[in-house]
């Protein structure tokens, strides 16, 4: 009987101790960063049109909708920045698809949004880095813009 309780006793502090490390860290990297890597300029093309936080944009011409995404990459074995950028790359391809679906030529006012949690920026973008998964959230709205 005390092996059992010992046993119990060490698997207890094993899974506190394992979700204390799957915690997210949140962490910024660089947009342009991002983009360079992984083919992501080529992945996405520029049938869609993407401005971040406050950025400048031609003028809108309608306003179709606002959605969001939240995406997750596996980054076992993966640098946080590696992890971090494929899974935004994954975040921006969605924007892309749900702006095709709706018509949209442009997403405006992107911002990260992690836990609904808005990060503005220009230039980065937040990741949510765990022991095993890294994770980006995003949110913007989908628009028609003057070519």
């Amino acid at each position: 009987m005390k092996k059992l309780i010992s046993v119990a006793a060490l698997l207890a502090v094993s899974l506190t101790s394992l979700q204390a490390q799957a915690a997210d860290t949140m962490l910024k990297f660089p947009i342009a960063g991002a983009l360079a890597a992984n083919d992501a300029q080529n992945r996405l093309g520029d049938s869609v049109k993407f401005y971040f936080a406050d950025q400048p944009t031609p003028k809108v011409l309608t306003k179709i909708a606002s959605d969001k995404t939240s995406q997750r990459t596996n980054g076992f074995g993966k640098s946080a920045e590696k992890a971090c950028n494929w899974v935004f790359l994954s975040a921006m391809l969605a924007l892309q698809k749900r702006a095709q679906e709706l018509g949209a030529n442009a997403v405006v006012n992107i911002v990260s949004n992690f836990k609904d949690i808005e990060m503005a920026s220009q230039t980065e973008f937040e990741c949510a880095d765990g022991a095993i998964m890294a994770g980006v959230a995003l949110k913007g709205d989908f628009v028609k813009i003057a070519p």
